[in-house]
């Protein structure tokens, strides 16, 4: 017997904005909405710690080219410090490594914000994906290992007091890529002479998403079974043996377009010959008084749709890379 062709899914595309709940892994999460969607493909611009949660966003299909865009973009964060404790993973999954009975003012907390505001040098936590000598540091500090992490260089436009109680303080941070909130709590502690880790945090933005495009695991299992209630399938393993109405068009309307995370760039307005012509791979005369003469990179629609990302030199767009009408 032949062996079962694996199913293929839908040639969907588009951004989901996922509020991600507290205990679900960021890969987990994309597999839940991959599936909930049948896309072929997904991705996300942006690990997010199974303890955390708030905004995740999954790119389905095309949209999977612009996920570079996303993960450079502006994060906020909102989260609390508990004061008094360092635990191995930087938050509340690792066990006490350092404890201090001692507990920062909120005066204390303040005169320190601005040796953690602009560009500084940071470690990243021994529990992080950084790789070192071709392994995940997680994995080693898992054996039990201390790996020497070196220091990178991460840009924070803000870092706000929000409350102050007496054994944690509540922060909201705007901080640029590769800044781990938990490097943060773990320094700060260290600073004020009390020893601090991360006991909730929450991705409030990523840019361009804003927490008006959030949508729930919830509201999409909604939307993709609507009346079946209690008898959808929980997982892509119970939808084998379920039959499933095929309806997808209140789930792909919760969708956000695969342009808006391109809003950073210049937007190119063509004819739909041009569309044709550059997704062929060809470069095209871009017309009109306001189009940019040079760029080193671009966003070329027409109707409003996406065609391409490219460079435009000396009035000419050249196609990099190409998105599906």
């Amino acid at each position: 017997m032949g062996r079962r062709g694996k199913k293929k899914g839908r040639p969907i595309s588009g951004w989901v904005v996922l509020d991600k709940p507290v205990g679900m892994g960021s890969t987990e999460a994309v597999s839940k909405i991959k599936w909930l969607f049948q896309a072929e493909k997904a991705g996300h611009a942006g690990t997010l710690d199974p303890l955390a949660s708030g905004m995740l966003p999954i790119a389905l299909g095309e949209a999977t080219k612009t996920v570079p865009y996303v993960q450079d973009g502006a994060k906020i964060y909102r989260f609390t410090v508990a004061w008094g404790q360092e635990r191995s993973t930087d938050d509340l999954e690792g066990p006490v490594t350092k404890s201090s009975d001692l507990r920062p003012a909120e005066a204390e907390i303040k005169a320190l914000l601005a040796k953690y505001t602009g560009v500084i040098m940071q470690t990243p936590p021994q529990f992080s994906a950084i790789k070192i000598a071709g392994e995940r540091a997680y994995d080693l500090a898992r054996e039990g290992e201390t790996v020497d992490i070196p220091a990178r260089e991460i840009e924070i436009g803000r870092l706000d007091i929000i409350e102050h109680h007496a054994d944690d303080t509540v922060f909201e941070v705007e901080c640029g890529k590769g800044t781990y909130v938990r490097s943060l709590a773990r320094d700060m502690g260290r600073d004020l002479g009390c020893f601090g880790h991360i006991s909730n945090l929450r991705r409030v933005e990523v840019e361009p998403f804003t927490p008006e495009d959030f949508v729930t695991i919830a509201e999409l299992e909604a939307a993709r079974f609507g009346a079946q209630g209690e008898d959808k399938p929980q997982s892509a393993d119970d939808a084998d043996a379920i039959e499933v109405p095929v309806d997808f068009g209140a789930i792909d309307a919760l969708l956000v377009d695969t342009s808006a995370a391109l809003d950073c760039l210049p937007q190119i307005a063509i004819s739909d010959d041009a569309a044709t012509k550059i997704r062929l791979g060809n470069p095209v005369i871009i017309r009109g008084r306001d189009a940019p003469v040079e760029a080193e990179e671009a966003c070329a629609t027409a109707r409003g749709k996406l065609v391409a990302i490219g460079a435009i030199e000396q009035g000419m767009f050249k196609p990099k890379r190409v998105f599906a009408g």
